[in-house]
């Protein structure tokens, strides 16, 4: 226990401390207590962005959102899992390492694209 816990406490949860991130090999899921649940089904990934927002600290400021046909994961920065996520999806053809820079380095209300991959389907199926 470090020095500042002794003296104050126990250590006071951070927002994202509440999300939890599952991570299958079919689906991504995201849990919090109030906010509900959403599951992304890997196969169904055609979108990888990063949103900042300036709402921190009271609230997550960075988001790593996942975007399919059907659905998305929104996981801040610092969830439990979403490290695990980040290093899936960065492993993506064509990543945008650079978008990721900026990302860390801006504090104002912006996306950035870091990822897309889904194409169209053929009139056949």
């Amino acid at each position: 226990m470090g020095f500042f816990e002794k003296l104050f406490g126990q250590k006071r949860k951070q927002p994202e401390d509440y999300y939890s991130v599952t991570i299958t090999d079919l689906t991504v899921t995201v849990q919090h207590p109030k906010l509900g649940t959403e599951t992304l089904c890997w196969d169904d990934l055609h979108a990888i962005l990063l949103v900042n927002t300036d709402d921190g600290p009271q609230l997550p400021d960075v988001w790593l959102t996942l975007i399919g046909d059907n659905s998305k994961c929104v996981i801040p920065q610092g969830a439990r899992g979403g490290e695990e996520v980040y290093d899936l999806v960065s492993k993506k053809d064509g990543f945008n390492f650079e978008n990721v820079i900026l990302s860390m380095s801006c504090a104002d209300n912006r996306e950035f694209l870091l990822w897309t991959g889904k194409t169209e389907k053929s009139a056949n199926g």
